[in-house]
């Protein structure tokens, strides 16, 4: 599900569960933004059975969406407008299929497993992810609880390490033990301080260790 909104995999759950804050179809976005009322409008459909590409999921491509414009100075904007999804997919390809293509969502019996886990089980429906950018630096929110300012994958910053202190230390500092399960190259090693030789026994391969551990 990563890169994918709720509306657009679990959006029209609704059906099925009226309390759901999904969609019903008179949602709308325009392809251009700056006037939200001209056509061609691009109304939210159920007639997804995947989207490729992505949409647009750096921090330039998510202001423009949320905001409808991609300015540089969001203090001159009132509110998140939400109409720049169909513009932003209109700037990636030029054409007005992939803007129709993310204005669309599964309907249930498209995702049965989904569905059948939305039936059973309670559905967060106002989770958002840390910072309205792209894989690492919401990553790197969820062990230190802030990106250090960063808004995209930059390759030699990850290299470097970033500073800020991490729940790994908190929990270090508090008498408490801790392990980072990984099965490739773990994530965690972007924070600079967890690369210290105190913490080298900290880090396991998860096939190994990870059972034996949680026993």
């Amino acid at each position: 599900m990563e890169n994918r909104s709720f509306d657009h995999m679990l959006g029209w759950m609704k059906q099925i569960n009226p309390e759901i804050n999904g969609v019903d179809g008179t949602e709308s976005n325009p392809l251009a933004s700056p006037n939200p009322t001209s056509p061609p409008l691009i109304f939210f459909k159920n007639q997804s059975h995947y989207v490729d590409p992505d949409p647009g999921h750096s921090f330039q491509a998510i202001k423009e969406q949320i905001f409808g414009n991609n300015i540089s100075n969001l203090n001159s904007i009132s509110y998140p407008s939400m109409n720049g999804f169909a513009q932003q997919a209109y700037s990636i390809s030029g054409s007005i299929n992939m803007s129709q293509s993310v204005m669309n969502g599964f309907q249930p019996d498209m995702i049965p497993i989904y569905k059948t886990l939305v039936s059973e089980f309670a559905v967060f429906d106002r989770w958002f992810s840390s910072v309205p950018s792209s894989t690492q630096p919401n990553r790197l929110y969820v062990h230190s609880a802030t990106s250090h300012g960063a808004t995209s994958n930059i390759p030699n910053l990850l290299v470097n390490g970033y500073p800020q202190r991490t729940i790994f230390e908190n929990i270090q500092d508090s008498g408490l033990t801790f392990g980072i399960y990984y099965q490739n190259i773990p994530a965690t090693l972007f924070y600079r301080n967890l690369r210290k030789l105190k913490y080298l026994n900290k880090f396991h391969l998860y096939g190994l260790t990870f059972k034996n551990h949680a026993k």
